[in-house]
């Protein structure tokens, strides 16, 4: 595709423009409107510019991904209703041996989590119980706030479901959830254990300190959001005055001291049977979120429509529910769905300027994946895009382009070239603090922590960032295949 006209070229680049620091800069002091109404506004400047038509613009919204997104926020909340997320974070302090074991587990469980849930939602869950963990056992947060975004962002690799960048990927390539999970499935975890292994490295001596178990134990009871309670029944502590109400009002005091009794033994019947009740009703709908749960993942390994699929385990949850499902659905981040909507409009105004095209057409010689060079330079193209566009825009701008390039080659490779796509974009994500949503999460997480403020800066995170991607995304290219 050639360049379109400069009029064209000038104010798509402009829109695009806008859109990008919108994106990456969400707070520039001269427009700070967030990455959701700077999304729209690039999507908006380009229809205004007549760089594509608003018949166009709708439907470049692909439907199928919001669909799909949708769904999977829904089954995660009621996940996170379910108790899903805390059974998560007590895996991560029960019997642990000290920090080194501690990151070890918070490496496995973040990455864990990640395929099932998403990177977003795992470390927005688990980033306040990592920093109290840390806090309780005297332990330094970097690591462990290091650790969660960036096995977080590797684990979600696996899945389609794992982050929105695998979403549009598994949609537009069309490939099975199982093949997508099995191609890079061993990849993540050779890459899981070099990321860990790099993280016991530099904080090796950091990682040592650690406090009696016992004091740990004792400041978890006091902080109090994880904490358990033995029941002990209530004790009726009347008997005193009942003997005064015998000897003041003989027989008749006694009657009514019984009448009392009956009465209160009878209500504490009534209300056990009623908790035992509720208890059993939520024990039912936390069994039935789990099942459906599996369910939708056993329907999405055998082939079935990812989108339909999500929406009808979304919809099952809330009929089970059996309650008004407005509060639960107003836990769905409708602005991330608006984001992809605005995103859709400006990188399809973008791709008609041409220049993505012209920009491949040079490249695509130097990139094919029939060779080790050219896969180099492939994945160097998508980690650097990845960090100054984001992924998500880097997937949209570059995935119907190399999957035409692997084409050329052989039929055959063409999968194989997405799921490289998805490797190389989503672990570009831990090369910097802005190469992706999770970490962002992480960060002001932990910096708005009323109890456990901790600022994980740019630079100290480039310092891990930088050698873990560069390793992970070698070593674990060899490993993909479809």
């Amino acid at each position: 595709m050639a360049l379109a006209a400069t009029t064209e070229v000038v104010l798509g680049s402009i829109s695009f423009g806008i859109f990008w620091i919108m994106a990456v800069f969400p707070a520039v002091p001269f427009l700070p409107i967030g990455r959701t109404a700077g999304s729209l506004l690039g999507a908006l400047l380009m229809v205004i510019f007549h760089v594509i038509s608003p018949e166009q613009a709708y439907s470049s919204i692909d439907m199928p991904i919001l669909s799909l997104l949708f769904g999977t926020m829904v089954v995660s909340i009621y996940l996170e209703k379910a108790h899903m997320f805390k059974y998560l974070s007590q895996l991560l302090s029960w019997k642990s041996k000290g920090g080194r074991d501690l990151l070890c587990r918070i490496c496995i469980i973040s990455a864990f989590s990640s395929a099932l849930f998403t990177n977003d939602t795992t470390c927005i869950v688990l980033t306040e119980f990592v920093l109290k963990l840390a806090k309780q056992n005297n332990l330094p947060p970097k690591p462990f706030l290091l650790a969660l975004a960036s096995s977080a962002n590797i684990g979600s690799t696996t899945t389609p479901i794992g982050n929105p960048q695998n979403l549009v990927i598994a949609v537009q390539s069309k490939i099975s959830f199982g093949k997508f999970l099995m191609g890079i499935l061993p990849a993540m975890i050779v890459g899981i254990f070099i990321n860990t292994t790099i993280l016991l490295c530099m904080f090796w001596k950091s990682l040592s300190s650690m406090k009696d178990e016992e004091e740990a134990v004792d400041e978890a009871v006091v902080d109090g959001e994880v904490v358990f309670h033995k029941f002990s029944p209530a004790r009726m502590s009347h008997h005193s005055n009942q003997n005064s109400q015998v000897e003041v009002g003989g027989d008749e005091g006694e009657k009514n001291n019984i009448q009392l009794s009956v009465v209160r033994e009878t209500t504490l019947m009534v209300g056990a049977d009623v908790e035992k009740q509720l208890s059993r009703k939520a024990l039912f709908l936390k069994g039935c979120v789990y099942l459906v749960t599996i369910g939708m993942l056993t329907a999405l390994l055998i082939g079935l429509n990812m989108s339909w699929t999500a929406i009808t385990a979304a919809l099952a949850l809330i009929v089970i529910d059996f309650r008004d499902a407005g509060p639960c659905l107003d836990k769905v981040s409708y602005s991330l769905l608006i984001f992809f909507c605005g995103m859709f409009i400006t990188v399809e105004g973008f791709n008609k300027t041409g220049i993505p095209s012209v920009f491949w057409n040079f490249m695509e010689p130097h990139a094919r994946i029939n060779h080790a060079s050219g896969m180099a330079v492939l994945s160097l193209v998508i980690l650097l895009l990845s960090n100054l566009a984001s992924n998500v825009p880097t997937v949209l701008l570059l995935g119907v382009q190399v999957a035409k390039s692997a084409a050329a080659i052989s039929s055959a490779t063409v999968p194989r070239a997405w799921l490289i796509l998805a490797w190389v974009s989503t672990v570009a994500g831990n090369l910097s603090l802005l190469g992706s949503a999770a970490n962002l999460i992480v960060c002001e997480q932990a910096r708005r922590s009323q109890l456990y403020g901790y600022t994980l800066s740019f630079w100290s995170h480039l310092v891990f960032g930088l050698p873990s991607t560069l390793i992970i995304t070698a070593v674990g290219l060899p490993l993909i295949n479809c």
